[in-house]
């Protein structure tokens, strides 16, 4: 696979590094300091505000909003739909990372009622995906999820990808040993990263606030620049694995260097490096 020429990766990197955009972040407790750094490193500006209290003011002046469900409370919740209308209110993108839901009926109802509030992109596991597009009601009996971890490749989703995609009007990104990206019309594959990666714990989690930087920085914010800037974000991910693999023999040390990689990410690199291929959907 090589770089589409539709796709121009370091023009989106250079925009994130350029505008620093402020991305808000209502995420699981395990993610939030890798999540901060994760950002900090590419370039952008992360806030953690999960207070019902602020939660609407802050994602509406937040260039980007992302909602992660991987340690859910009521109060929570309340705060994560109180963050989504206001960013819709407001025209900010905002991200949905639907951790495990399809793994207990709370998670579920919960999904679906995020869902129901449009998101900008949905990212998440095979697994994941494919218990998100049952809820959706387009894609019967697809569901195999248990949790956080993929019980399932990202290619066995790819059909309920494409319907969660075109149900919701979401981009819907599926993470995994090669990534898959849909507006619906268009399929982006991802090649690249590394093993260790999922034994970094909220790497994942840290990935959808990568997505929601890029997607703050679009020119027109239609789904079709949506899906390339996911496209563009996943593929910078996959970059700094890849590289930060090639010094690191462990987790711990990879978590180091995968923060450096990412830190001294440039547009020639990512060009260089980036495996992927855009076609269209079946």
């Amino acid at each position: 696979m090589t770089a589409s020429p539709t796709l121009d990766l370091a023009l989106r990197l250079s925009r994130v590094r350029a505008n620093t955009p402020l991305i808000h972040n209502i995420t699981n407790h395990v993610a939030m300091n890798i999540m901060a750094n994760v950002l900090l490193a590419i370039g952008a500006s992360p806030a953690m505000a999960h207070a019902r209290e602020e939660a609407a003011e802050f994602a509406a002046m937040a260039d980007a909003l992302t909602i992660n469900i991987g340690t859910l409370s009521p109060h929570w919740v309340d705060a994560m739909e109180d963050a989504a209308r206001a960013a819709l209110a407001a025209g900010t993108p905002w991200v949905l990372d639907p951790v495990a839901v399809g793994a207990t009926a709370y998670r579920r109802e919960v999904g679906a009622r995020l869902l129901a509030l449009s998101p900008s992109v949905i990212r998440g596991n095979a697994s994941e995906i494919l218990a998100l597009a049952d809820l959706s009601d387009q894609a019967n009996q697809l569901s195999s999820g248990r949790g956080v971890d993929s019980t399932a490749a990202s290619h066995s989703a790819q059909d309920a990808a494409i319907l969660l995609a075109r149900h919701s009007g979401a981009v819907v990104a599926v993470t995994g040993e090669v990534d898959l990206v849909t507006d619906g019309r268009q399929i982006a594959q991802i090649e690249g990263g590394h093993a260790l990666m999922p034994r970094v714990t909220a790497l994942g989690c840290s990935l959808t606030g990568v997505v929601g930087a890029w997607v703050a920085e679009t020119d027109t914010g239609s789904t079709r620049d949506i899906f390339l800037a996911t496209t563009a974000a996943l593929a910078s991910y996959a970059v700094a694995g890849e590289l930060a693999a090639q010094t690191t023999k462990g987790p711990g040390s990879f978590s180091v260097a995968f923060l450096d990689k990412l830190y001294a990410l440039d547009g020639d690199t990512l060009t260089q490096h980036a495996r992927l291929e855009i076609t269209d959907a079946p």
